[in-house]
């Protein structure tokens, strides 16, 4: 699940953090990469888990309501459609899902009202108007309701977004991303499958990991020779007013170019300009774009570069 722009997002962060904090060490970065990338994977359950509370917390509220001193009408027989949920009930069974929460501790119970505040925006919505109006009633509608709510009131809400920044500070770059595969598992559920609905894997391939640590280790191990060549090539450059993040990134950049040879070279750089964009200055961009082209012309030169 977790793809490689998250893990360059990923180790762009650790190598930040181990150039700040002046440690050296190289095991507890490798070991922070791996328990970012955890905590990455953990919110795709919290999400996929929200779901689950959400219609539990209805459940409870409907359930009051029946026994209020004097209940009226819409109390005792209220429309039980969104607690009744195909869907929603599927995922609330699956193995993998309750074998995850519990294994690493995953729950919403400290966030009731947080957990108000997005059934609270479902029920107002017109996606639940119209739910309750829709005589076709059937597991497929019940998927199609929680993938288009999930799509247009969580994954578009800045609420949402800002409150898991809050917290967990290991999210702050990840919830787009993770949403995105969400979205993925939802449309993917099949009735049939019931409680044995596979979930995406932490890792879809097992290189994906090696990348990983791979990246980091050459990042940092190699970082004076890669730090040595950038700065050939930034000679018409003010290097004083040249911001850390950017030798981060080319400094990854050159990693991930000379150690990983089936990765097209165009595509490494792109990666890495985008990140710029993004992570340092407007100008970022361009002034990598520069650089390391630059380098890379080099490096081909040298003959120490031999892809494209």
């Amino acid at each position: 699940m977790i793809n490689r722009i998250l893990i360059r997002i990923k180790v762009l962060q650790i190598v930040y953090s181990y150039y700040q904090n002046g440690s050296g060490d190289l095991k507890m970065a490798e070991k922070e990469l791996m328990f970012s990338l955890q905590k990455s994977y953990d919110l795709y359950y919290y999400f996929l888990l929200l779901i689950v509370e959400v219609t539990n917390l209805y459940k409870r509220i409907l359930d009051a309501r029946k026994h209020k001193f004097m209940p009226t009408e819409d109390d005792l027989y209220p429309n039980t459609r969104f607690i009744d949920n195909r869907f929603a009930a599927q995922l609330a069974e699956n193995e993998a899902l309750q074998q995850h929460i519990s294994e690493q501790g995953i729950s919403w119970a400290n966030d009731e009202d947080f957990v108000k505040d997005v059934l609270d925006s479902i029920l107002t919505s017109e996606i639940y108007s119209e739910y309750l109006e829709n005589p076709e009633d059937n597991y497929e509608i019940d998927r199609e309701f929680w993938r288009v709510i999930f799509k247009r009131l969580i994954c578009q809400s800045e609420e949402v977004e800002q409150y898991l920044e809050d917290k967990s500070i290991y999210w702050n770059d990840d919830i787009s991303i993770i949403e995105t595969f969400t979205l993925k598992t939802i449309k993917r559920f099949d009735e049939s499958a019931g409680s044995k609905q596979e979930l995406l894997p932490m890792f879809k391939e097992t290189d994906d990991k090696l990348f990983a640590t791979k990246l980091l280790h050459q990042t940092l191990l190699k970082g004076q020779d890669y730090r040595a060549r950038i700065e050939k090539h930034m000679k018409n450059w003010e290097t004083d007013r040249i911001a850390n993040i950017d030798l981060f990134i080319m400094q990854i950049a050159l990693a991930e170019i000379m150690s990983f040879p089936t990765i097209p070279t165009s595509v490494t750089l792109n990666e890495y300009i985008d990140m710029a964009k993004y992570y340092s200055t407007p100008k970022s961009g361009t002034f990598i774009n520069g650089i390391l082209d630059s380098i890379v012309n080099e490096l081909k030169k040298e003959q120490l570069l031999l892809k494209n």
